[in-house]
């Protein structure tokens, strides 16, 4: 085991992935609704898929699981295809596409956005290997691509030959273009959103949804799948397990916590985890960083439905770009904190307050609110929990403009925290002690 940590980058976040997708399988053959995988995940691929959407509602667990493994093979398929030399990017992207997987995304509605960036490699004589990672961040728009061959215009909820063309073109054009888009994206919030893709992601919804609905005047169609679905066993089981095999596989390669802390007190590493501290360390993080989650899910009683269960793994994808416990802290105390604060001022004020912390909108949004950890790390934790207070803020509202169909809500809404914070941090903190004034 030892020498799995002499592996290169690429090579062992491979396994890693390849361990990911196993897990996923099994676990849905020991659901206890597995005679019924097969009809449940023809479910999922006929559904539509506008968040929020819970796949457990739609199909059953052991549906969810069996796609969210399919999609996990299907990402390392293409990372294997194209020869790409994987690093913290590709496990961002890879880790999300699963956890977007219990929600809105399945391997069809990924299809046309693969094909579109494909095209651009083809017009712009450039190697799919190295853009193979935005072929998996196209799915963003995945719900969008379902929608049209679903139910668009209105809601007839059968696939047409109209409709699977039209979410056909329309995936296309948005992968052709999306490469440009996540070149400049990182430049939009100086590198302080761990979450880059989300921006050019979140304007092609905005744009989309602009066009398709608001303009012609297009009804927006309700979610499906009730969330009320839930398996608090199933999920906290899967990940404990799942978890505690990424600890002991850590040990077995002569991992221990001394070093596990010395990551966590050391700077930030723009390599990425794996990279910068060793295989073993990264590998020990999942499991640390998983539990983490995990704890603080079950701490605040949130609703363990498919969407839950998806956040753990969105949450958990900026594992090997720099995320841990010692910088997410901070905007995990931010949320819950600015959820009291702002029912305290709905007393005052007389409104109706409803984005308690248990919310699925407030779930939601700190799973992506820990996109912001390198604001922690660059200018301390008072500042994370500042952002992270903006971003609870506005996160219930940024979905507004692109009509809840980019899976990516929660990315974009930190890209904005940044643009807004970043100059106010540059003027008023100590970026080498990162305390305020």
């Amino acid at each position: 085991m030892t020498r799995l940590n002499q592996l290169s980058e690429s090579a062992f976040l491979k396994l890693f992935m390849g361990f990911m997708v196993l897990c996923l399988l099994g676990a849905a053959l020991c659901m206890s609704d597995r005679s019924g995988m097969l009809s449940g995940y023809g479910a999922i691929l006929s559904s539509s898929c506008k968040p929020y959407t819970n796949y457990f509602a739609v199909g059953g667990r052991a549906a969810t699981f069996l796609n969210m493994g399919l999609v996990g093979a299907f990402c390392l398929a293409l990372f294997c295809a194209f020869g790409t030399v994987v690093n913290h990017v590709s496990v961002l992207a890879f880790l999300l596409s699963i956890g977007f997987s219990s929600w809105g995304i399945h391997v069809m509605n990924m299809l046309p956005g693969v094909c579109g960036v494909m095209l651009y490699c083809m017009v712009q004589k450039e190697k799919p290997s190295g853009l193979t990672n935005v072929m998996i961040f196209s799915s963003g728009v995945a719900p969008f691509i379902s929608e049209l061959a679903v139910r668009y215009p209105g809601h007839r909820d059968h696939i047409t030959v109209y409709g699977l063309l039209m979410a056909a073109v329309v995936g296309v054009l948005v992968g052709f273009f999306l490469p440009s888009g996540i070149v400049r994206a990182p430049t939009i919030h100086k590198g302080l959103n761990l979450y880059s893709a989300a921006v050019p992601v979140g304007l092609s919804a905005f744009l989309l949804y602009t066009i398709l609905y608001k303009i012609p005047g297009v009804a927006l169609p309700p979610s499906i799948g009730g969330l009320e679905v839930v398996s608090k066993a199933s999920v906290n089981w899967f990940f404990i397990i799942m978890c505690g095999l990424c600890l002991l596989g850590a040990k077995l390669m002569g991992g221990d916590f001394d070093e596990y802390a010395d990551m966590i007190m050391a700077h930030r590493s723009d390599k990425g985890i794996a990279a910068g501290f060793g295989n073993r360390v990264f590998l020990m993080n999942v499991g640390v960083y998983g539990l983490f989650i995990l704890l603080y899910y079950n701490f605040i009683n949130a609703s363990f439905n498919g969407v839950t269960m998806g956040l753990i793994f969105c949450m958990l994808a900026c594992c090997c770009s720099g995320s841990h416990p010692g910088n997410v802290w901070p905007i995990m105390v931010g949320y819950v904190a600015s959820a009291v604060l702002f029912q305290g001022w709905a007393v005052v004020t007389g409104g109706t307050f409803d984005h308690n912390i248990q919310t699925q909108t407030i779930v939601t949004g700190v799973c992506f609110a820990n996109g912001l950890s390198p604001i922690t790390d660059k200018y301390g934790w008072k500042w994370g929990m500042i952002a992270s207070a903006m971003h609870y803020c506005m996160v219930t509202t940024v979905s507004t403009v692109h009509g809840g169909f980019c899976l990516y809500n929660g990315g974009l809404t930190a890209a904005m925290v940044c643009i807004l914070l970043e100059p106010v941090m540059e003027r008023f903190s100590s970026r080498r002690t990162g305390t305020l004034v």
